[in-house]
């Protein structure tokens, strides 16, 4: 098993930055890849971005250029640096972890107002 748990979402007004942290424990020797999805209200949950065991990072369309996903190791956390945020990047963001199974955290809020 594995629990993950997300910290760092707030309110923020549209341009600002957030960093979002996701501190994974348990059986993390299983992890190959970590990542953050988004829902927002009446949505479905979207990719956002991931980071490979490796540390390849992939991200989508929306997060490209403004958002940068890393890994600290040693503390087995995974971060999300989100900058120039824009009102359609509120949702609840969620970390995920790939390994022998697929584990999801509780969620963070984050608010952009405009």
């Amino acid at each position: 098993q594995v629990q993950l748990v997300e910290s760092g979402g707030g309110l923020v007004q549209a341009g600002g930055s957030l960093r979002l942290s996701c501190a994974a424990s348990g059986s993390i020797f299983s992890i190959n890849t970590m990542g953050w999805y988004r829902q927002a209200p009446e949505k479905q949950r979207e990719y956002v971005a991931a980071i490979t065991s490796g540390g390849s990072t992939l991200y989508a369309d929306s997060a490209k250029g403004r958002f940068t996903i890393s890994r600290d190791n040693a503390k087995n956390t995974v971060y999300l640096q989100m900058n120039n945020l824009k009102p359609e990047d509120t949702a609840v963001y969620y970390c995920n972890a790939k390994g022998s199974s697929n584990y999801w955290g509780q969620g963070t809020q984050v608010t952009v107002s405009s």
